[in-house]
């Protein structure tokens, strides 16, 4: 499998006149073959034309079809995964093992949406049984149901080519829930982004859905993509990136005359608060664990630990010490993008110079687009007093914060910005004794850690992949990651008075896909008498 260059746009491909770029292999400092045809205004409308008619056909999808359909997805992953990995390699220098396993975990995301779509009980069914008899005014029957809202736009993201991109939890989750996609392919690696969309192209065949099922869009700078958000047909958009893209995007989707949702995944610095029990009683294995995270994919994380909070003792600064040290001795990487590089050393820099901040680690870097760590230290009143300091550095590097007491660490909890994740490292009887903090960081993250590390999202049922903004636009109501990430590609529609015969198959009354529903406020799998 090699790319062409061309966006897919339904069935076809996109017309002439658009700019052209290349892809770049940051590892080698070079372009790579082939040139990229940017989409036109032209090709965003015929998009999103094309997905509003298949969404009605999508909307009629029975659950078992839309999971044939997502497993057939992830089984032309699996079948061409070395042709993608050698082609991600190139674009993003990300070492090959990191891919196989991206790959796999899109795959096994693909299927766990196709189990949701499946099964039914996302859908929330609910039954209010009519009272024909009620005085003073008869009671009518109520059914309601999750229904999908229509075509979504995804922006792949740049640090994750498949977990994150043209095949990944946004797409995937909002085919299961009975919604056409087009993606807004990332510039950085648009060939890993074509080969995929092919794939999915071949599913959408294969399964006879209808051509505007999905479309792939190319585009260098941001002409398209915010075209697609502003565009009338286009319901609901995904986003991973900064906070000032994201929210870009989410101003746009508020002002248009219909408005709609733009789910963005932002900024996230992601604390860890290490307590004075966990370094007694395993301070060498917290300096190798948050070294390890902090250091994962050249620090290119939105879960990387970027705030560090500690209560000043004699041991805690040797375990800082030790920590230092190994950060200075970790060989640079290479970062996704030119671009992301230089706003790396751009950002260390600035926060070098800022009031009351040291230099704690500092490794050594030589390429154009490497990155090693650079991690700083600052004492509490000054992180408090300086909400620069709070912000995200998108990188291999992280902030102490250094308290004084317990008192202190409270107030940096309830001082730090909402995140994906917050951490706690205890000793074995301590944890119970910090209620306080614990309770804070409920306010601060969509998912609390407790003795490990904020790298590493696993998708499961329960995973929660969103948190207060800025980390995401939508306040934390929702996760990118899991099956409750169906939720946002639907509304809730109530079917009033309809015979059984009319109604969707989730709301009949013999219950045939054996959903549990809630019926007259009893959750059940009983079918309605």
């Amino acid at each position: 499998m090699k790319p062409d260059g061309g966006s897919l746009i339904g069935f076809g491909s996109s017309g002439a006149g658009g700019a052209t770029f290349k892809a770049f292999d940051p590892a080698k400092n070079t372009p790579l073959e082939p040139t990229f045809l940017a989409a036109t205004s032209a090709d965003a409308d015929r998009a999103a034309t094309l997905a509003a008619i298949a969404a009605l056909a999508l909307a009629r999808l029975s659950g078992a079809d839309r999971g044939k359909f997502l497993r057939a997805i992830a089984a032309n992953l699996e079948t061409k995964a070395d042709d993608l990995v050698a082609r991600a390699m190139q674009e993003t220098a990300l070492p090959e093992a990191r891919l196989k396993g991206e790959v796999a975990r899109t795959v096994g995301q693909l299927r766990l949406y196709a189990q949701a779509a499946e099964g039914g009980d996302w859908t929330d069914a609910r039954i209010e049984t009519a009272q024909p008899d009620r005085k003073p005014l008869p009671k009518p029957d109520h059914r309601s149901m999750l229904r999908p809202l229509g075509p979504v736009v995804v922006f792949g993201s740049s640090n994750f080519p498949f977990a994150y991109s043209v095949a990944g939890g946004d797409t995937a989750s909002a085919f299961a829930a009975g919604c056409p996609v087009i993606v807004k392919a990332h510039p950085a690696h648009p060939g890993t982004s074509e080969l995929t969309g092919r794939l999915i192209l071949h599913a959408v065949r294969d399964c006879g859905l209808p051509e505007g099922t999905f479309s792939l869009l190319f585009d260098a700078g941001f002409e398209i993509g915010q075209a697609l958000v502003q565009h009338p047909l286009v319901k609901a958009v995904g986003f991973t990136g900064s906070v000032k893209g994201g929210r870009a995007l989410a101003d746009l989707g508020a002002a248009r005359p219909e408005p709609i949702p733009v789910y963005a995944e932002m900024g996230s610095v992601n604390p860890v608060f290490i307590l004075p029990g966990a370094l007694a009683e395993r301070a060498a294995a917290i300096v190798d664990g948050l070294h390890a995270s902090s250091t994962l994919g050249v620090g290119q994380f939105c879960t990387n630990p970027g705030l560090i909070v500690l209560q000043r003792s004699p041991q805690a600064e040797q375990f800082v010490k030790d920590l230092a040290a190994k950060l200075a001795g970790t060989p640079e990487g290479s970062m996704l993008t030119a671009g992301i590089a230089k706003a790396y050393a751009t950002n260390t820099g600035v926060r070098a110079k800022q009031p009351g901040v040291k230099v704690l680690a500092q490794a050594k870097t030589a390429g154009a687009c490497g990155a090693a760590p650079v991690w700083f230290e600052t004492e509490a009143l000054s992180f408090l007093g300086n909400h620069a300091l709070a912000e995200e550095i998108f990188g291999p590097s992280s902030l102490v914060v250094w308290c004084k007491d317990r008192a202190e660490m409270l107030k940096v909890a309830a001082s730090v910005e909402g995140s994906l994740t917050a951490t706690v490292q205890a000793g074995a009887a301590e944890a119970k004794n910090y209620g306080d903090l614990i309770e804070v960081l409920v306010t601060k993250a969509g998912r609390l850690v407790l003795n490990g590390y904020p790298t590493g999202v696993e998708v499961s049922h329960a995973i929660v992949h969103g948190g207060p903004y800025p980390s995401t636009s939508d306040g934390g109501r929702t996760t990118s990651v899991g099956t409750r990430a169906l939720c946002r590609w639907a509304r809730p529609v109530c079917y009033q008075g309809f015979t059984d015969d009319l109604l969707p198959v989730e709301l009949q009354n013999a219950n045939p896909l054996g959903l549990w529903r809630l019926v007259n406020g009893e959750l059940t799998k009983a079918a309605v008498g």
